[in-house]
């Protein structure tokens, strides 16, 4: 026999079987389906920021307004020290009632963008700092009474 007869009798092609990309296929299969939704709530968690950090600057410009004019009417409108902000995830609201019951209180709300899946996120603060998360999306806790900004799932503020 020649020698490339030999040779070709005892290698093997090279590559991969069927069966060893199956394996590789489902153990991505299985770290894919752990990491997204864990990397879906991080980015969820994240964006509550943006709302919290929103809310609490608010109440400090909203007691300067304050401070200046002795009456919450007016403000969170450009051009004041208050101007509501802008958000990339949340949408801020302001309500300051005209007359009654009384012009010296307000409510702050920042709800969540469709767009960016925070739509079920809505918080709230007062003149009084209470903060008070009023929607959440299925699966998280709210807590009762709810006297604080929900930032996780299992309701912890």
């Amino acid at each position: 026999m020649k020698s490339y007869q030999r040779h070709s009798q005892f290698s093997r092609a090279g590559g991969f079987t069927l069966i060893e990309l199956m394996i590789v296929i489902a153990i991505l299969g299985v770290l894919a389906s752990i990491a997204i939704p864990a990397y879906t709530q991080y980015l969820r968690k994240s964006r509550i920021a943006e709302a919290t950090a929103g809310l609490s600057s608010m109440n400090v410009k909203m007691e300067q307004y304050f401070q200046d004019n002795r009456t919450y009417v007016g403000a969170c409108a450009a051009g004041t020290v208050a101007p509501l902000p802008t958000g990339t995830f949340f949408t801020f609201t302001c309500n300051i009632p005209v007359a009654v019951p009384d012009p010296a209180t307000y409510t702050i709300t920042a709800t969540g963008k469709a767009a960016s899946n925070m739509s079920a996120f809505a918080y709230t603060i007062d003149q009084a700092n209470n903060r008070v998360t009023t929607a959440l999306p299925a699966g998280w806790t709210l807590p009762n009474p709810s006297t604080c900004w929900v930032r996780n799932e299992a309701g912890g503020c």
